[in-house]
């Protein structure tokens, strides 16, 4: 099985897609639905679906972004900044990882997430004449949920790969995958694996976990593609 798709109603199907296309470098085309947009290999593309609009997120929906993971946030973050698209400072965030923000025209957010810690970057890393640096992928799309065993039951068949506690903000993160791939330290919650985990060259689905939380279904998500189920 593979986690293949993220359906999203949005306003304009086709605009969206030319923004992916050509800012993210993301392939774009016709869908029966809608429109289709992602990269080549095994990440997880963006269906588009008509019939959205009108969106902003809320702390208090069940789904919250994308995490687009590439070799060189700085890089990306100054060219999305010199085609006129806000995007916030990079920065490390505590030992999760080194990364920066921004919302696509229809309001969707989006994380990018360096492969490497702040100061682990290598010299080469990315290439500037290359859509967000070269190298992108699709790698996390994040819900939020308020009983991560009750997710856990539900993917039952994904491998979970991570177990980031974050106690200072009130939550921890839960990665999963349809894969084989086993991190470096079998101890999940081990600061290690983070940097290998944001190399992985297929989409995670994470769960930001707030123990108890009840949150709402977000009527612009339209649920998961998961092919090969069933």
């Amino acid at each position: 099985m593979r986690l293949s798709g993220l359906r999203l109603r949005v306003a304009d199907p086709a605009g969206l897609a030319r923004f992916y296309a050509r800012y993210f470098g993301m392939d774009a085309r016709p869908d029966p639905q809608g429109w289709r947009v992602g990269y080549a290999g095994q990440d997880a593309d963006l269906i588009l679906l008509p019939g959205g609009g009108s969106y902003a997120h809320q702390r208090t929906h069940r789904y919250w972004k994308i995490g687009v993971t590439l070799p060189n946030v700085d890089i990306a973050v100054a060219q999305l900044r010199g085609a006129g698209i806000a995007a916030s400072e990079p920065k490390q965030f505590i030992d999760i990882g080194y990364m920066a923000h921004l919302t696509d025209p229809e309001g969707f957010v989006i994380e990018l997430l360096q492969h490497d810690f702040e100061g682990h970057r290598p010299q080469d890393a990315g290439d500037p004449d290359m859509p967000l640096g070269g190298g992108a992928h699709v790698g996390q799309i994040t819900l939020r949920t308020g009983d991560i065993d009750a997710e856990l039951l539900q993917f039952a068949s994904m491998q979970r790969l991570s177990i980031q506690d974050v106690p200072q903000y009130g939550f921890d993160l839960h990665f999963l995958a349809y894969t084989d791939d086993t991190p470096p330290n079998p101890d999940l919650t081990a600061v290690e694996n983070r940097e290998w985990l944001w190399k992985r060259p297929y989409t995670q689905l994470e769960f930001q976990h707030i123990a108890g939380q009840a949150f709402e279904e977000d009527p612009a998500f339209a649920g998961l593609e998961i092919t090969g189920a069933g």
